[in-house]
């Protein structure tokens, strides 16, 4: 795995980066968490820049799920029947994930990413429930930002440890290791920001 992102970011660079997320997120199995971390350490080693990382992989982000939702629109529910099986949704996954998106629709949208399997479905069904293009651009496009943002900057901060992600996703369940990434990331900034407030 850690083979084939290196090659793609080292012949491509920032459009590899945008060409990747966006196939990723329409559903080709790709590691994207693996990908965006390996990305963070590039910025590490100086051979990538922060801020262009981030905006490549936003963009790439954005444009997959804003293909998935216009595809939602266009073809609906049987299309994700009959092809959702070829990108690991199963029928049961499929109405489970339908179930909980009529409940938290914006919220899914926002925080799905953080969720291997959520990402891939719900901008189809945000095309598919009749969601307008407004409210879906708000929580999808805010939430890849900070999807993003948040596996760069884990990247960057490990560093050469980087590899630690990979090993973790690969070995132990995607949930439980992305959860408790995304709690240690919020916990981090917490404290940074309060240390920085506390008075001197």
């Amino acid at each position: 795995m850690q083979q084939h992102i290196s090659i793609l970011i080292e012949h491509y660079g920032y459009i590899g980066i945008i060409a990747a997320l966006a196939a990723g997120i329409i559903g080709l199995p790709l590691p994207d968490e693996v990908l965006l971390t390996f990305t963070g350490y590039q910025v590490f080693k100086g051979e990538m820049l922060f801020i262009p990382s981030l905006l490549s992989a936003s963009a790439g982000a954005i444009a997959g799920i804003s293909i998935s939702y216009f595809l939602g629109i266009k073809l609906g529910m049987p299309f994700l029947r009959k092809y959702g099986p070829k990108i690991h949704l199963s029928e049961a996954r499929l109405a489970k994930t339908r179930n909980l998106f009529n409940k938290l629709g914006p919220i899914l949208l926002l925080a799905g990413y953080f969720i291997p399997g959520i990402r891939h479905v719900t901008a189809y069904l945000a095309g598919i429930n009749g969601f307008s293009y407004r409210k879906f651009s708000f929580f999808a496009y805010s939430g890849a930002i900070l999807w993003t943002f948040t596996f760069i900057s884990l990247g960057r901060s490990l560093g050469k440890e980087w590899l630690i992600v990979e090993f973790l996703l690969s070995k132990y369940s995607r949930y439980a290791i992305i959860s408790a990434i995304v709690i240690f990331i919020a916990g981090y900034f917490f404290f940074t920001m309060r240390k920085k407030a506390e008075p001197r």
